[in-house]
């Protein structure tokens, strides 16, 4: 059985006001190394809540996230962002690129920050992930230049930069036509094939079917999970659809 890559034990998020809202209500989950798993659930329901809690873009109000074995809720901000950086990668249905770079450009950045790299071995990195989706030849034109698909296509390289093992996506194909959804998740797909896993919100029912696993949320709760995609022919067969209300 592969390791766990991601964990979520109890995890809670409410915000205060004059109306205190739960947005995540006591959520156990783990994710494996190598899983692609798809979060579904309607509008406010908190399965964008429960992703940024897992990405460490939020913090919890009560519980813990565990990330390649190593909890999370004592670290400092700085701490946290050393993680984010350095084992998680983002994407999200705007692909927040920098408009006044390249495509190269966008891409360097996470590597600049960590540093890890030297100028020419960010550069090669760097150049290789955006050949390998199909944009060798666009690494020097700007964001506006480039047409949905591919802008999404080098938000992906950008979260490849530092090779981290979780790939994290909040709607990343809610933006583009059916061609480049296509494409788009064929890339995630492959990802979790080679061992990186993939975590990603959809409201896309077909996608979420060709995930390894559907986790679905409603009022901040895991109503249903179900597996599917392309290894659930290798699941026990007892195991098909779990259908366990939480």
């Amino acid at each position: 059985m592969s390791e766990i890559a991601l964990q979520a034990v109890g995890l809670v998020r409410r915000v205060e006001g004059t109306i205190t809202h739960t947005l995540v209500n006591g959520i156990d989950l783990e994710v494996r190394k190598g899983e692609f798993l798809a979060i579904t659930g309607p509008s406010g329901s908190g399965k964008s809540s429960l992703l940024y809690l897992l990405g460490l873009l939020d913090a919890p109000t009560e519980g813990e996230v565990i990330i390649c074995g190593q909890p999370t809720s004592k670290l400092s901000e700085n701490e946290r962002a050393e993680v984010r950086l350095n084992k998680c990668g983002f994407v999200f249905q705007f692909h927040f690129l920098l408009p006044e770079f390249t495509a190269l450009e966008n891409v360097l950045l996470p590597m600049r920050t960590a540093g890890r790299l030297s100028a020419a071995e960010m550069h090669e990195r760097a150049t290789g992930l955006l050949k390998t989706l199909g944009l060798g030849d666009q690494v020097q034109k700007r964001p506006n230049q480039l047409s949905g698909g591919q802008r999404q296509r080098v938000a992906l390289a950008r979260a490849l930069a530092n090779q981290p093992e979780i790939i994290v996506g909040d709607e990343p194909t809610g933006n583009l036509d059916t061609a480049s959804t296509e494409q788009v998740f064929n890339i995630l797909r492959g990802m979790a094939d080679n061992g990186q896993t993939v975590v990603v919100v959809t409201h896309d029912p077909a996608l979420a079917r060709r995930a390894d696993r559907r986790v679905h949320i409603v009022d901040g709760k895991i109503a249903e999970t179900t597996l599917g995609g392309q290894r659930a022919s290798e699941q026990e067969p007892a195991k098909a659809s779990e259908g366990a209300s939480r």
